[in-house]
């Protein structure tokens, strides 16, 4: 059974739905037991850093998070969950994160030609034999919707990389921790694979 932790974030169904047309029974739930004893979790997210923190504290879901990584379940954050896995973003100054990554969320600087949020489709650049990407060719096309981005502080997690005008860390993983700031669950056939992947951890 795989977990989406629900804290009030958007874009919870699509990953649902996309998970159910691989196979998956899907449980949305903020309730720790459940996502404890769950095969997989994920925290999908679209919104305002520090506003989805407040709300992963309100619900008491930031030690639970801590413990999926603590006894190893294989743990998927998704756009704005891949940015609440670092310690702090430039767009709520004072905010803090789960912090179980080390890196800056940096926001996407103004550029010619360049229009923020980064929005739509965009390749990627495969390094470090990322799990995620079995199967996936370099450049491959994913669905981005994000106007921060992460700079990993260590290279070696980052396995996938998108360039906006700056280099975006797209894809990273540790251990059992893998995060994606593009949406998977948006991406056709391969963002399809993408979670196929996953599931198959």
């Amino acid at each position: 059974m795989i977990a989406i932790i629900d804290y009030d974030a958007g874009n919870i169904r699509s990953v649902e739905k996309a998970l159910q047309y691989l196979g998956q029974e899907v449980t949305i739930t903020r309730q720790g037991e459940e996502i404890l004893a769950a095969d997989k979790v994920i925290l999908p997210g679209v919104g305002s850093f520090g506003d989805a923190m407040e709300k992963i504290r309100q619900y008491d879901l930031e030690d639970v998070i801590r413990r999926v990584a603590e006894q190893k379940t294989p743990f998927l954050g998704i756009c704005l969950g891949l940015q609440l896995l670092f310690e702090q973003s430039e767009e709520s100054p004072g905010a803090r994160g789960v912090g179980l990554l080390k890196g800056q969320i940096l926001r996407i600087p103004e550029g010619e030609g360049r229009k923020i949020p980064h929005m739509g489709w965009n390749s990627l650049s495969l390094q470090n034999e990322g799990r995620l990407f079995r199967g996936i060719p370099d450049g491959a096309y994913v669905y981005f919707v994000h106007s921060y981005y992460l700079k990993a502080a260590d290279e070696k997690i980052v396995k996938a990389s998108a360039e906006y005008g700056i280099s975006i860390h797209a894809s990273v993983e540790r251990d059992n921790i893998f995060a994606c700031q593009f949406h998977p669950e948006k991406s056709g056939d391969t963002g399809l694979q993408i979670l196929k992947n996953f599931i198959e951890i």
